[in-house]
């Protein structure tokens, strides 16, 4: 049978196996850690009356940035396994035999690597900033426009950490009797709030409940004495942020590469600057992991000598060296963000790994051969 064809089809028999198990381990993984995630959004549902339509498509726009987190790390778990099956199973065994080289062994998993690379930059580049931004200004209205609109009969409703409403019952036709509002967004004005009935309007900063036939009751700090005003129509601001702040504030996370590196003016303080930018360089560097932690498996499940019973200490010195890896690039980004000349050991870690292990794995093919020196008769 001819080589060219049969490596052809080894070739897709492996990279069926390897993209197959990154899907699965990838979708599975991301899903368990959404599942943990969505568990701090699940108070929307119970306490504040969120729909469970409303509460998935909330929580399902951080699965993109689960993905694009996990993504080396099970690419190198998937490589790691697929190989070391194959080699348990005696297949590496008979592909040496049919002449593939150790690189012909190993492209299917880069092209694997490839593809995680790529699928890596448009996370990183456009997927996560775009799905972060929705959730946040999702997350944004939902507590300090929509949460107001939310309120149950007989409970009381935190519309915020400061302010909390409680409404004995509503009518069909939307006004609300019963009510109690329990004011402490002013500090040294905290104030509780009584009115018979009300209904809730939309305001230019977000909603508010017009009050009817009630009364206000505060303490005054200084004197201690309570101060107690009736008012037949009052309006009280259900909004979580002043009329200062109508305007959501962006984070780094959620903003494009080009802003990262020249921010707009007023969009982010002189003292965050270091963060955006290194946040910019991990965006660009990160996705390479997934290349470099693909060739320390290879070189795991290539190289040494053949057991018959298969060998573990490879494998684990591979899975150690990955978790100090990602140890490492914690570290590293931590003190890129305080000293800015660190910034190149972002594109270090990303890279040194992976051109070390192809070395290890590749090198010494490239070598040429030493002969012995001919050595003239006597």
């Amino acid at each position: 049978m001819p080589a060219g064809p049969l490596i052809t089809r080894i070739d897709r028999y492996v990279f069926r196996q390897l993209a197959l198990a990154l899907v699965a381990v990838t979708g599975g993984l991301a899903l368990l850690i959404w599942l943990t995630q969505s568990l701090r959004f699940v108070e929307l549902v119970v306490n504040r009356g969120l729909s469970f339509g409303v509460f998935l498509e909330l929580t399902g726009l951080l699965i993109p940035s689960f993905v694009a987190v996990i993504l080396p790390i099970t690419t190198f778990v998937v490589v790691q396994f697929v190989f070391q099956r194959l080699s348990g199973d005696r297949e590496l065994t008979v592909m040496r035999a049919a002449g593939l080289s150790p690189y012909g062994l190993a492209r299917p998993a880069l092209a694997l690597a490839g593809a995680a690379v790529v699928a890596g930059y448009l996370l990183n580049l456009w997927i996560v900033p775009t799905s972060l931004a929705s959730f946040r200004e999702f997350q944004w209205e939902i507590r300090n426009r929509l949460a107001a609109f939310l309120l149950q009969e007989g409970v009381f409703t935190p519309v915020s950490d400061d302010l909390t409403v409680y409404v004995r019952s509503r009518a069909q036709d939307g006004t609300l009797r019963g009510i109690l509002v329990d004011d402490r967004r002013q500090k040294n004005n905290q104030a509780t709030i009584l009115a018979e009935t009300g209904r809730l309007v939309e305001g230019p900063a977000g909603p508010r409940v017009l009050l009817a036939n009630g009364s206000r009751q505060e303490i005054d700090r200084q004197t201690g004495r309570l101060n107690l005003l009736s008012f037949g129509e009052n309006v009280v601001d259900l909004a979580q942020t002043s009329r200062a702040e109508t305007v959501r504030p962006r984070d780094s996370s959620e903003v494009s590469l080009g802003e990262l590196f020249d921010p707009p003016p007023g969009l982010v303080q002189a003292r965050d600057l270091p963060r955006w930018r290194v946040e910019g360089h991990k965006r660009l560097a990160t996705p390479l992991t997934a290349a470099s932690y693909t060739l320390v498996a290879l070189v795991a499940v290539l190289t040494g000598m053949f057991r018959r019973h298969g060998g573990i200490l490879r494998p684990l010195a591979a899975v150690g060296a990955v978790v100090a890896l990602l140890a490492l690039g914690l570290a590293v980004g931590n003190l890129a963000v305080r000293n800015s000349a660190l910034i190149p050991l972002l594109w270090l870690h990303a890279i040194a790994p992976g051109a070390l292990a192809a070395w290890v794995l590749f090198g010494p093919r490239l070598l040429p051969e030493r002969r012995p020196p001919l050595v003239a008769a006597g």
